[in-house]
């Protein structure tokens, strides 16, 4: 018997953790992970794919590259095994577990009828770019995240910061540039 046939014991009271995929393997990962008997999440959305002659609705991943699976980490060879799985995110040879409350807080934000959406990470000391609303071009840097979907940003002007409050979905994140 291979460790690829060993199914596991209830993952009930077991860790979440993020397992990395190729790209565009979550959903396949996913059902390999569920077919082993693990307890995995993949959250999706509905998104919007324009073609040159349609435009179609699809279920997409709302964290590309990764699907949340429960599992004893000392029994992590039967994961990396799957057809699909790049990796389980960790740090050196340390898996990191994703906290119980973050993993029910998506699952009550699907289970909700209010609309959703994946949302770039944005955090304090990062570069941002300002897409709509009178402000629309304009670059700052984050300098503090409020409640209530809002944040201040510093602005660069006449080499003089000035601080300005902007609604979130105003701002998207600048790429990082590599410093070499």
């Amino acid at each position: 018997m291979t460790s690829a046939s060993v199914v596991p014991a209830d993952t009930a009271g077991l860790p979440w953790y993020a397992v990395r995929v190729r790209s565009h393997c979550e959903h396949m990962a996913s059902a390999m992970l569920d077919s082993r008997g693990y307890e995995r999440f993949l959250p999706t959305f509905r998104s919007r794919r324009r073609w040159s002659d349609r435009v179609k609705e699809l279920q997409s991943p709302l964290f590309p590259g990764y699907v949340f699976c429960r599992f004893d980490a000392a029994r992590r060879t039967p994961i990396l095994e799957c057809a699909g799985v790049a990796g389980i995110v960790g740090f050196g040879n340390r898996l990191a577990p994703i906290p119980a409350d973050e993993i029910a807080s998506i699952h009550a934000i699907l289970q909700s009828s209010l609309p959703f959406e994946p949302y770039p990470f944005l955090s304090v000391g990062q570069k941002i770019r300002i897409g709509r609303g009178p402000l629309a071009g304009v670059e700052g840097v984050v300098v503090a995240v409020k409640s209530g979907f809002r944040l201040v940003a510093s602005v660069t002007l006449l080499q003089r910061s000035v601080s300005v409050e902007i609604d979130r979905e105003w701002a998207s994140p600048l790429a990082q540039r590599a410093s070499w």
